[in-house]
């Protein structure tokens, strides 16, 4: 995961004391920001939680690629595990760990896929290598040995060896839609802080709540 891109998300916020914020999504922003100066690798990590067609969780690491007020964006095959569950059940979990800080941000909701112009925009910030590598990469699918994977990639270096590299048309992004948002920070003895920020619908107000740690 050590892909680095610019990660989209409005700036220029500030929050007190994140118990007594009022709207998840800038308080977000302001926990975000600071982990980024903090934490050692990928700041922008987060575990993405889905189910499959028998109803068992998975759970896997993917860096978040763009945030702002509709939702948090990441980029995948669509092929893939995550891909062809969350297009089964579109709805997702979320969890950012930041060690650095003794911080947690839970996020839970609905998913959508995002436009291809945004999904080519990203692709087109990539090197070039992770480029092919969308193409070469058959993800989650059986891999006979690592050499076939070199000569996938080998393969379509040749391919794209002029020009730029097009978006595979089953490589692109999801965006959750928040529902919740629960915050969470270490504190001594365990008793730790925790906020809950909830909302019936997508436009609606944010109500908060504080939680028991």
């Amino acid at each position: 995961m050590s892909e680095t891109a610019p990660i989209e998300h409005p700036s220029g916020l500030t929050v007190g004391d994140f118990t007594a914020a009022d709207e998840p999504l800038r308080l977000f922003v302001q926990w975000l920001e600071e982990a980024t100066r903090s934490e050692p690798a990928d700041a922008n990590a987060m575990a993405v939680a889905t189910v499959d067609s028998d109803g068992l969780p998975n759970v896997r690491m993917v860096l978040m690629k763009g945030f702002d007020e509709r939702g948090v964006v990441f980029y995948t095959n669509m092929d893939s595990q995550k891909g062809r569950e969350l297009d089964a059940n579109a709805k997702a979990a979320l969890l950012f760990h930041w060690k650095s800080k003794t911080r947690q941000v839970r996020l839970r909701g609905t998913v959508e896929r995002v436009s291809d112009a945004e999904a080519d925009a990203y692709h087109a910030s990539r090197s070039r290598l992770s480029q092919i590598g969308a193409w070469a990469s058959k993800q989650s699918a059986p891999l006979e040995s690592r050499l076939a994977f070199e000569k996938a990639i080998a393969l379509y270096t040749a391919k794209f060896a002029i020009g730029s590299v097009p978006r595979p048309p089953n490589w692109s992004g999801f965006r959750i839609i928040p529902m919740t948002i629960e915050f969470w920070e270490d504190r001594a003895f365990r008793l730790h802080e925790r906020v809950e920020f909830r909302r019936p619908q997508v436009g609606a107000a944010w109500s908060k709540t504080r939680m028991y740690p």
